[in-house]
């Protein structure tokens, strides 16, 4: 069973605090794409976007276990 944060007596689902995480890393490794200007490769940007963001999410859910957020 995955951890739920909690916040104040409110009970956060713990794969929405890693969606969370997930697309902070995404905002933050898009912007730096295009201040490299790396982005100017992707033909779809929206697509990159989000399949980034799926990579992103589904390497913190498999790491569940690696940092204590499932027993």
């Amino acid at each position: 069973m995955i951890v739920d944060l909690n916040i104040a007596g409110v009970f956060i689902p713990g794969l929405v605090v890693l969606g969370f995480i997930a697309l902070i890393t995404t905002l933050a490794t898009m912007r730096f794409c295009t201040t490299t200007g790396l982005s100017r490769l992707f033909a779809h940007r929206t697509v990159v976007e989000i399949a980034t963001f799926l990579l992103l999410y589904g390497l913190l859910v498999q790491s569940l276990p690696l940092i204590g957020l499932l027993p």
